[in-house]
């Protein structure tokens, strides 16, 4: 994790002392939109992490557009953040 820092040119790693892990958070819109999106629509993620990949980039774009600044558009997030990770129905 701490690679992805040097890697994307933006971020930080945050360590949690009583775990083997840390957290990689990005905090500039931008450097979501313009470094890691387009890594991962170039190197596609295998599995079914691409399918929340997908609804991650979805809200990206929500917010690129503003649409999390009204209700309608912060329900919109809502529903797609609860069909992600675990709450992924199998089809």
């Amino acid at each position: 994790m701490r690679s992805l820092v040097d890697f994307f040119s933006c971020g930080r790693y945050i360590p949690r002392p009583t775990k083997d892990f840390g957290e990689f958070i990005i905090s500039k819109f931008s450097d979501i939109n313009g470094k890691v999106i387009p890594f991962f629509d170039k190197y596609k993620i295998v599995g079914i992490k691409f399918e929340d990949y997908q609804d991650w980039k979805k809200v990206a774009e929500l917010m690129k557009n503003k649409a999390h600044l009204t209700s309608e558009g912060l329900d919109q997030i809502r529903n797609i953040k609860e069909g992600m990770n675990k709450r992924r129905n199998s089809i």
